[in-house]
């Protein structure tokens, strides 16, 4: 059977579902990664046409959840815009008061990469019971992922050495070409489905938060609301760290105040 061609109207039809359900503005030069990415669920269900497996999404949660995995990119590795951990070591990290635990959340964790690099810096600094993080992303599939902590071996150069050899654990056997991040950092971490236009409550308040890589994929509306809801969970004198190719120049961001590019910090 000859795979289906994606038509416009139901295109436009995925466009505004995703929208829905994850706040991502896709324009119309994705047609074709829509079409691709998606192609799997309309072989697996045998449908003849998008508009079949566009039927099954709006009425079956768990396809939903699946188309979102499918069209959510999830671009990442460790030690990422490494500016963010020598600030993150140098001025946050030295002037932290030891009074309370130091709390990071990973708001678009991904497969973990950036959660767990910042697991090392931290665990360097901080006692093990002074710190946690907590990450979270829409796409379950990196969730479960980020929860196992083990990453092709090609991501490891990204690491500097001497973590590597306290965090990282050669895979061998039925592992080989991968290594796995040493459990005793798991221990102060947590990963979770997350949607950051509406975010559990329940996860309290951060000394440090990560939404870099995430606002490019949303509508100025959209970047507003996900904006608020990230610094109602950020602590007075806290800080926010956004990506170098991202800028809050358009929001509403009168209770935060830049440091420098990319860094922002809560106002008292």
């Amino acid at each position: 059977m000859a795979s289906p061609t994606l038509l416009k109207n139901e295109f436009h039809a995925f466009q505004k579902l995703i929208f829905k359900e994850a706040g991502i503005n896709l324009n119309d030069k994705k047609m074709l990664l829509v079409q691709s990415r998606l192609l799997k669920r309309i072989m697996h269900y045998k449908f003849s046409s998008y508009a079949d497996y566009l039927r099954l999404v709006q009425i079956s949660p768990v396809e939903c959840s699946e188309m979102v995995n499918l069209l959510t990119t999830n671009e990442t590795y460790f030690f990422r815009e490494i500016e963010h951990y020598e600030f993150l070591q140098k001025n946050i990290i030295n002037n932290h008061p030891y009074k309370q635990k130091f709390r990071v959340w990973s708001a678009a964790s991904s497969v973990g990469a950036e959660a767990y690099s910042t697991a090392m810096l931290l665990d360097q600094f901080m006692a093990r019971a002074d710190w946690e993080i907590y990450g979270t992303d829409i796409n379950s599939e990196v969730v479960k992922k980020a929860r196992i902590g083990l990453f092709p071996e090609s991501w490891i150069n990204k690491i500097p050495i001497e973590l590597r050899l306290l965090y990282c654990l050669k895979g061998k056997g039925t592992y080989k070409g991968k290594f796995l991040i040493d459990r005793s950092l798991i221990e102060n971490m947590r990963f979770a489905v997350g949607n950051l236009l509406a975010p559990d409550k329940s996860i309290g308040k951060f000394n440090l938060i990560f939404l870099r890589n995430v606002l490019i994929y949303f509508d100025d509306e959209t970047k507003q609301r996900v904006l608020d809801n990230v610094a109602q969970h950020l602590l007075p004198g806290g800080y926010l760290f956004i990506s170098h190719t991202e800028n809050l120049n358009m929001l509403n961001s009168l209770k935060l105040e830049q440091i420098q590019s990319a860094i922002y910090r809560k106002k008292d």
